[in-house]
């Protein structure tokens, strides 16, 4: 009798803390939003925060899913999430980030790449812009070839090879990077048009394929150093980033 108050009580605290969003033939659970207050250029600035996870089962009895999660090895993979500031469901204007995860940059702070820098530096953008959201990745890593086969292709560009060439190599595309999920949380999150933080043509032209609200673009270049240079380089010259 315990037990099933217990699970009463979890439900109701958190049922209105998830949202469906049905895709189909999947089904993506969206939870949130949560306080996060972040340390942000050493000032302390709350985001609020979602998690977000696919299900392949179509399950829209929320009670289900909390009673499947300690059965569903989630900690063996990463699942994507999202900070958003300000109000940004109805604001007039947001800045939003499609951040793809780096392991290397974003925990341990590697120059062999922005990714770090544009990962704080989109945060301080929309903080200071006043609303927007940043989405964070997880399946993303070294472009969409995972984190096993990323310090391979270090390894090639350690003997001479660009980025493009290694991933090549290893039998990937220069990017194989998917936003369907994230274009479907960004519906559910905000209606109004966006301005994307990138410098890749690709993505914006991916979101507007996808039907996401995205009205414009502004850049996001920094953090250049004898590490990067000639990452940043190829960039330009083969995957078309634009300044």
């Amino acid at each position: 009798m315990g037990q099933i108050q217990l699970k009463s009580d979890t439900f109701s605290v958190l049922e209105d803390k998830i949202k469906f969003i049905n895709n189909g033939a999947e089904m993506i659970y969206l939870v949130g939003p949560i306080k996060l207050p972040v340390n942000l250029y050493g000032e302390t600035v709350e985001f609020k925060w979602y998690s977000w996870l696919k299900s392949e089962d179509g399950i829209e009895d929320f009670q289900q899913v909390i009673d499947q999660l300690s059965t569903a090895n989630l900690a063996e993979y990463q699942q994507s999430s999202v900070l958003v500031y300000g109000d940004f469901e109805y604001g007039e204007d947001a800045l939003i980030r499609m951040h793809s995860i780096c392991h290397t940059g974003d925990i341990f702070g590697s120059k062999r790449c922005d990714c770090g820098f544009q990962l704080k530096q989109s945060m301080k953008m929309i903080v200071e812009h006043g609303t927007g959201a940043l989405f964070y990745l997880a399946n993303h890593e070294g472009r969409g070839i995972g984190l096993f086969s990323k310090a391979m292709a270090y390894i090639l560009q350690e003997n001479g090879y660009d980025t493009v060439e290694a991933n090549e190599a290893l039998g990937f595309s220069d990017d194989s990077r998917n936003y369907d999920d994230a274009i479907e949380v960004l519906k559910a999150l905000r209606n109004k048009p966006v301005t994307l933080i990138t410098n890749n043509p690709k993505k914006l032209k991916a979101l507007k394929a996808a039907g996401a609200p995205v009205s414009g673009r502004t850049p996001l270049w920094g953090d250049v150093s004898e590490y990067n240079e000639k990452y940043l380089q190829t960039k330009v010259k083969k995957s078309g980033h634009m300044a």
